[in-house]
Protein backbone atom coordinates (compact mmCIF):
# COMPACT_ATOMS: atom_id res chain seq x y z
CA UNK A 1 0.00 0.00 0.00
CA UNK A 2 1.30 3.70 -0.45
CA UNK A 3 -0.89 6.26 1.38
CA UNK A 4 -1.02 8.79 4.66
CA UNK A 5 -0.12 7.70 7.90
CA UNK A 6 -1.10 9.76 10.85
CA UNK A 7 1.44 9.30 14.06
CA UNK A 8 -0.24 10.00 17.75
CA UNK A 9 2.58 11.09 19.30
CA UNK A 10 4.26 13.93 20.11
CA UNK A 11 7.79 14.10 18.32
CA UNK A 12 8.79 17.64 17.84
CA UNK A 13 12.08 17.16 15.61
CA UNK A 14 13.15 17.19 12.21
CA UNK A 15 12.46 14.10 11.35
CA UNK A 16 8.96 14.16 13.02
CA UNK A 17 5.33 15.05 10.85
CA UNK A 18 1.42 13.86 12.50
CA UNK A 19 0.71 13.55 8.72
CA UNK A 20 3.20 11.41 6.41
CA UNK A 21 3.07 9.22 3.34
CA UNK A 22 4.23 5.77 3.57
CA UNK A 23 4.89 2.74 1.36
CA UNK A 24 4.18 -0.41 3.28
CA UNK A 25 4.47 -4.09 1.13
CA UNK A 26 3.88 -7.31 2.70
CA UNK A 27 5.72 -10.47 1.51
CA UNK A 28 4.51 -13.89 1.39
CA UNK A 29 6.66 -16.61 1.90
CA UNK A 30 9.29 -13.81 2.59
CA UNK A 31 11.95 -14.56 5.54
CA UNK A 32 13.68 -11.66 7.62
CA UNK A 33 16.88 -12.15 5.11
CA UNK A 34 14.85 -11.82 1.62
CA UNK A 35 13.29 -8.86 3.00
CA UNK A 36 16.38 -7.42 3.59
CA UNK A 37 17.59 -8.01 0.41
CA UNK A 38 13.90 -6.48 -1.18
CA UNK A 39 14.85 -3.39 1.02
CA UNK A 40 17.75 -3.03 -0.46
CA UNK A 41 17.15 -3.78 -3.74
CA UNK A 42 14.15 -1.31 -3.89
CA UNK A 43 16.15 1.60 -2.06
CA UNK A 44 18.76 1.44 -4.38
CA UNK A 45 16.69 1.64 -7.28
CA UNK A 46 14.91 4.40 -6.44
CA UNK A 47 18.45 6.63 -5.48
CA UNK A 48 19.58 5.34 -9.13
CA UNK A 49 16.46 6.71 -10.49
CA UNK A 50 16.92 9.82 -9.28
CA UNK A 51 20.21 10.12 -10.09
CA UNK A 52 19.28 9.59 -13.58
CA UNK A 53 16.26 11.44 -14.50
CA UNK A 54 16.95 14.25 -11.75
CA UNK A 55 20.14 15.61 -11.61
CA UNK A 56 19.73 19.35 -12.33
CA UNK A 57 17.24 19.57 -9.93
CA UNK A 58 19.27 18.07 -7.19
CA UNK A 59 21.90 20.59 -8.82
CA UNK A 60 19.80 23.46 -8.13
CA UNK A 61 19.51 22.65 -4.31
CA UNK A 62 23.43 21.87 -4.47
CA UNK A 63 22.95 18.42 -3.11
CA UNK A 64 26.70 16.53 -3.57
CA UNK A 65 25.52 14.04 -6.08
CA UNK A 66 28.75 11.84 -5.00
CA UNK A 67 27.55 11.75 -1.83
CA UNK A 68 24.59 10.07 -3.10
CA UNK A 69 26.05 7.61 -6.02
CA UNK A 70 27.34 4.67 -3.18
CA UNK A 71 23.62 4.19 -2.18
CA UNK A 72 22.60 3.29 -5.78
CA UNK A 73 25.37 0.88 -5.81
CA UNK A 74 24.02 -1.27 -3.06
CA UNK A 75 25.67 -3.62 -0.39
CA UNK A 76 24.07 -2.37 2.62
CA UNK A 77 26.13 -3.28 5.80
CA UNK A 78 23.56 -5.34 7.97
CA UNK A 79 24.94 -4.20 11.82
CA UNK A 80 23.40 -6.00 14.74
CA UNK A 81 21.76 -4.32 17.32
CA UNK A 82 24.75 -5.69 19.79
CA UNK A 83 27.54 -4.19 17.32
CA UNK A 84 26.27 -0.62 17.19
CA UNK A 85 25.37 -0.71 21.02
CA UNK A 86 29.28 -1.56 21.09
CA UNK A 87 30.22 1.07 18.73
CA UNK A 88 28.54 4.07 20.98
CA UNK A 89 30.11 2.34 23.76
CA UNK A 90 33.83 2.13 23.17
CA UNK A 91 33.12 5.92 21.68
CA UNK A 92 32.18 6.91 25.38
CA UNK A 93 28.07 7.28 25.25
CA UNK A 94 26.00 6.68 27.50
CA UNK A 95 24.42 4.02 25.83
CA UNK A 96 23.11 0.40 27.42
CA UNK A 97 21.55 -2.98 25.81
CA UNK A 98 18.09 -2.46 25.29
CA UNK A 99 18.20 1.24 24.88
CA UNK A 100 16.63 2.56 22.00
CA UNK A 101 18.33 5.00 19.24
CA UNK A 102 18.08 8.61 19.62
CA UNK A 103 18.87 11.05 16.78
CA UNK A 104 22.07 12.09 17.85
CA UNK A 105 22.90 8.03 18.19
CA UNK A 106 21.73 7.32 14.91
CA UNK A 107 23.84 10.56 13.64
CA UNK A 108 26.87 9.26 15.54
CA UNK A 109 26.46 5.58 13.53
CA UNK A 110 25.68 6.75 10.34
CA UNK A 111 29.09 9.01 9.90
CA UNK A 112 30.85 5.45 10.11
CA UNK A 113 28.95 4.61 6.51
CA UNK A 114 29.09 5.86 2.74
CA UNK A 115 25.85 4.49 1.92
CA UNK A 116 22.06 3.40 3.61
CA UNK A 117 22.84 0.78 6.34
CA UNK A 118 20.43 -1.85 8.26
CA UNK A 119 20.48 -2.00 12.42
CA UNK A 120 18.97 -5.63 12.66
CA UNK A 121 17.68 -7.69 15.43
CA UNK A 122 16.53 -4.99 17.86
CA UNK A 123 15.32 -6.17 21.70
CA UNK A 124 11.86 -7.55 22.34
CA UNK A 125 11.31 -4.71 24.46
CA UNK A 126 11.58 -1.51 22.34
CA UNK A 127 9.91 -2.97 19.33
CA UNK A 128 5.49 -3.98 18.30
CA UNK A 129 4.58 -7.35 19.63
CA UNK A 130 3.77 -8.78 15.54
CA UNK A 131 7.55 -9.33 15.28
CA UNK A 132 8.74 -12.71 15.24
CA UNK A 133 11.53 -13.37 17.56
CA UNK A 134 15.13 -14.62 16.83
CA UNK A 135 15.33 -18.19 16.94
CA UNK A 136 19.04 -17.54 17.83
CA UNK A 137 18.43 -15.35 20.40
CA UNK A 138 14.75 -14.84 21.55
CA UNK A 139 15.41 -11.57 24.07
CA UNK A 140 15.24 -9.91 20.05
CA UNK A 141 12.97 -9.26 17.12
CA UNK A 142 14.28 -10.82 13.69
CA UNK A 143 13.62 -7.04 12.42
CA UNK A 144 15.54 -4.36 11.29
CA UNK A 145 15.92 -0.20 10.19
CA UNK A 146 17.52 1.42 7.69
CA UNK A 147 19.26 4.00 8.92
CA UNK A 148 20.12 6.90 6.13
CA UNK A 149 23.92 8.09 6.46
CA UNK A 150 24.76 12.18 6.61
CA UNK A 151 22.57 12.11 9.86
CA UNK A 152 19.67 11.46 8.44
CA UNK A 153 18.35 8.59 11.00
CA UNK A 154 15.94 5.76 10.22
CA UNK A 155 13.97 5.72 6.91
CA UNK A 156 12.88 2.20 6.58
CA UNK A 157 11.79 -0.59 9.44
CA UNK A 158 10.28 -3.96 9.29
CA UNK A 159 10.34 -7.52 10.15
CA UNK A 160 9.49 -11.16 9.88
CA UNK A 161 5.76 -11.33 11.01
CA UNK A 162 4.77 -14.22 13.60
CA UNK A 163 2.97 -16.31 12.01
CA UNK A 164 1.93 -18.54 15.01
CA UNK A 165 -1.36 -18.01 16.52
CA UNK A 166 -0.17 -19.22 19.98
CA UNK A 167 2.70 -17.38 20.22
CA UNK A 168 1.29 -13.87 18.93
CA UNK A 169 -1.44 -14.13 21.76
CA UNK A 170 1.51 -14.85 24.20
CA UNK A 171 3.47 -11.82 23.08
CA UNK A 172 0.26 -9.50 23.05
CA UNK A 173 -0.07 -10.74 26.77
CA UNK A 174 3.60 -10.02 27.23
CA UNK A 175 3.10 -6.55 26.26
CA UNK A 176 0.94 -5.88 28.37
CA UNK A 177 -1.95 -5.33 26.24
CA UNK A 178 -5.57 -6.40 25.93
CA UNK A 179 -6.05 -9.28 23.52
CA UNK A 180 -9.73 -8.19 23.54
CA UNK A 181 -8.75 -5.08 21.03
CA UNK A 182 -6.47 -7.60 19.35
CA UNK A 183 -9.50 -10.15 18.47
CA UNK A 184 -9.28 -9.02 14.96
CA UNK A 185 -5.66 -9.08 14.24
CA UNK A 186 -5.39 -12.57 16.22
CA UNK A 187 -8.04 -14.19 13.57
CA UNK A 188 -5.70 -13.59 10.52
CA UNK A 189 -3.37 -16.00 11.99
CA UNK A 190 -6.26 -18.33 13.65
CA UNK A 191 -7.73 -19.58 10.64
CA UNK A 192 -4.80 -20.03 8.61
CA UNK A 193 -1.50 -17.36 7.43
CA UNK A 194 1.77 -17.96 6.17
CA UNK A 195 5.04 -16.68 6.83
CA UNK A 196 5.46 -13.59 6.08
CA UNK A 197 7.59 -9.87 6.51
CA UNK A 198 6.91 -6.45 5.63
CA UNK A 199 8.55 -3.03 6.20
CA UNK A 200 7.53 0.74 5.81
CA UNK A 201 9.52 3.39 3.65
CA UNK A 202 8.25 7.19 5.22
CA UNK A 203 8.43 8.58 1.74
CA UNK A 204 9.12 12.25 3.38
CA UNK A 205 11.74 11.36 5.20
CA UNK A 206 13.40 9.91 1.66
CA UNK A 207 13.41 12.52 0.09
CA UNK A 208 14.62 14.98 2.37
CA UNK A 209 18.06 12.68 2.91
CA UNK A 210 17.85 12.71 -1.37
CA UNK A 211 17.53 16.02 -1.52
CA UNK A 212 19.55 17.12 1.60
CA UNK A 213 16.73 19.10 3.03
CA UNK A 214 16.87 20.82 6.70
CA UNK A 215 13.56 19.30 8.01
CA UNK A 216 10.68 17.02 6.55
CA UNK A 217 8.53 19.57 6.12
CA UNK A 218 10.25 21.04 3.34
CA UNK A 219 9.28 17.58 1.53
CA UNK A 220 5.79 17.86 1.47
CA UNK A 221 3.13 20.84 0.55
CA UNK A 222 1.05 20.90 3.42
CA UNK A 223 3.02 19.80 6.29
CA UNK A 224 0.93 18.46 9.37
CA UNK A 225 2.49 18.83 12.84
CA UNK A 226 1.74 18.63 16.86
CA UNK A 227 1.23 22.66 16.50
CA UNK A 228 -0.22 23.18 12.80
CA UNK A 229 -2.75 22.20 10.99
CA UNK A 230 -5.33 20.75 13.42
CA UNK A 231 -6.21 17.73 14.13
Amino acid sequence: TFGPTFRAEASKTRRHLTEFWMMEPEMAWMHQDESLDLQERFLSYVVGQVLEHCEYELSILGRDLDKLRPAAEGNYTRLSYDDAVKMLQEAGKDFKWGDDFGAPDEAFLSERFDRPFFIVNYPVAIKPFYMKKNPENPLTYLCADVEAPEGYGEIMGGSEREADYDTLKAQIKEAGLNLDDYSWYLDLRKYGSVPHSGFGMGFERVIAWICKLDHVREAVPFPRMINRMQP
